[in-house]
């Protein structure tokens, strides 16, 4: 079977922060069909060998093709940082990756910051990216380790998260940075908080929305675009249900989470 308009969008992550990027999807493009798989058995990628990490990412890429996928989205930045390339090479049908879709989106800045995982930052990915789209800016990263943690406990709007964002803004505020890139997918469920630390005069640059913008521009080009208006199916496949699995799992989908199924690996 070959991909077409109903085929679905596969959506991949080392766990279940991606789930904002399905979540975006889900708004942008409303009619569009989507299996998400969270390499929830494996999490967290970022401490792995840059070797085992490509090996995981290629096994999750080849399952969703299996699916008759029309499009493959990375939306673990790690992965993204690491393997991306990898999955260009094996994929018959267009990949696109979080970290990408964040450098184009923030390519209007001068002064940008960017935050993700210490992974992440260590990577250098953004910085690449961001000076491919926009070759005169300056860009300054901060790693952010205890910012996952946070918003899995759901303290999204707690005095403790409050000061450690103000902390670690310090000294991207101090290079007076007018975009800051959110490299990390928790991150989108710290915006209004983080919107208050750094004041309104910085655009903040969701990657999660970025992407579903992606997306929607690749189909409608390569008129693989859902025309609808059956209502969307969303499956969701994990290799392990932790402990806090629906509750974590649901607040960044934002809705309940339906149709999970375990791939015992």
């Amino acid at each position: 079977m070959s991909a077409n308009a109903s085929s679905p969008i596969g959506v991949f992550d080392s766990g279940i922060g991606g789930l904002t990027v399905v979540r975006a999807l889900m708004e942008r493009l409303p009619f569009e069909n989507i299996v998400y798989f969270g390499d929830t058995a494996r999490v967290p990628y970022g401490v792995k060998s840059v070797e085992t990490i490509a090996h995981f990412t290629t096994q999750i890429a080849q399952f969703l093709l299996e699916k008759d996928v029309k499009l493959l989205v990375i939306a673990c930045n790690t992965m993204a940082a690491v393997a991306a390339q990898v999955v260009k090479d094996l994929s018959p049908v267009p990949v696109l990756d979080v970290i990408d879709a964040g450098a184009v989106a923030a390519r209007g800045g001068k002064r940008i910051g960017v935050i993700g995982t210490p992974t992440t930052i260590n990577s250098n990915a953004y910085a690449r990216a961001i000076h491919d789209h926009a070759p005169d800016s300056r860009i300054h990263s901060q790693a952010c380790a205890l910012f996952v943690p946070l918003v899995e406990e759901g303290w999204l709007d707690h005095e403790v998260t409050r000061l450690t964002a103000q902390e670690y803004m310090k000294p991207l505020l101090a290079e007076h940075i007018d975009t800051l890139v959110l490299g990390c997918t928790h991150y989108p469920l710290l915006k209004p908080l983080l919107r208050e630390v750094v004041g309104k005069d910085v655009a903040l640059v969701d990657s999660a929305e970025a992407m579903a913008e992606q997306v929607a521009a690749v189909l409608t080009d390569r008129h693989l675009a859902n025309p609808g208006p059956a209502a969307p199916r969303y499956d969701f496949y994990v290799t392990d249900v932790p402990l806090r699995f629906q509750t974590i799992g649901e607040r960044f989908l934002g809705r309940t989470l339906n149709n999970v199924h375990v791939v015992k690996w």
